[in-house]
């Protein structure tokens, strides 16, 4: 049966303006942007868009994922992080008011998670940003590596190696590249990351009542991470057993979504 989600919360419609506030009060070098919370940008203290001398770094996308996006804005990070409402894209005029806000003659990059929302509203924000005389490119981050890719309708979706991604584009701009650069090398990151999820529950909105589709016993590979159907339901193995398979996924050759060989470097990152 389900039953309502446990929160320490106060208003769920509140939690991601009070995210927003107790953020910006517990780290100086942030501010929120004019507007707020109609418009959802946590952003640099010390950039100034006009006077910005070097590449702007811009990603964002639904709440309910912290500390993704905001909690990665600093500096060799992201210049700004735009935030919609839990589990919605940001809309396209709080897209638009970040890049106005930090972007300066050397141009701006969005990092974009590959889902169909977080494409749109950043594309189009992009355009008319464009259209404005600012210089602005985008990378699409897709690293899941749970689906094969006949099941990925849209394909890949973007994971927690996005954030790898930002960390590559943040220092590539904090060198001093340009944005050509910075893109390049956000792209090659892109590319070379990869992101498996195992889940022992399915996720529950704020307000909302919990989901009964795992059972006890029970586990998801490649559950989403707004809860979208991953590739198998399975009964709970031992973590060994969980951690080869999804190495496996990752590496597969079938899939050669990430070209890797033996005795290359790695970074592992765990996302608890």
């Amino acid at each position: 049966m389900a039953h309502q989600g446990k929160k320490l919360i106060n208003d769920p419609n509140d939690v991601v303006t009070e995210f927003i506030e107790g953020l910006v009060e517990t780290y100086p070098g942030l501010q929120y942007l004019d507007g707020f919370p109609g418009i959802k940008v946590v952003l640099r203290a010390d950039v100034v868009g006009t006077k910005y001398d070097k590449v702007a770094v811009i990603c964002g996308g639904g709440s309910g994922h912290e500390p993704a996006h905001a909690g990665f804005v600093g500096e060799g990070m992201l210049t700004a992080a735009i935030l919609g409402d839990v589990f919605a894209s940001p809309h396209v005029d709080a897209i638009l008011a970040g890049i106005r806000a930090v972007t300066g003659p050397m141009g701006c990059l969005l990092i974009v998670k590959n889902y169909t929302g977080d494409r749109l509203n950043f594309g189009l924000a992009a355009e008319q940003a464009k259209s404005e005389g600012y210089k602005v490119e985008s990378v699409i981050v897709g690293d899941d590596c749970a689906l094969p890719p006949r099941r990925g309708i849209a394909g890949r979706r973007g994971l927690a190696g996005t954030i790898l991604v930002q960390k590559v584009a943040g220092a590539a701009a904090a060198a001093g590249l340009s944005l050509t650069e910075v893109l390049d090398e956000a792209k090659h990151a892109s590319e070379m990351v990869g992101t498996m999820g195992v889940a022992l529950s399915v996720c529950t909105l704020p307000g909302q009542v919990t989901s009964d589709r795992l059972g006890p016993g029970k586990m998801e590979l490649g559950l989403g991470i707004h809860g979208e159907p991953g590739a198998a339901v399975t009964d709970l193995q031992p973590v060994d057993l969980v951690v080869s398979h999804v190495l496996k996924q990752i590496l597969s050759k079938e899939t050669n979504y990430i070209p890797i060989s033996r005795g290359n470097n790695v970074v592992l990152m765990v996302n608890g």
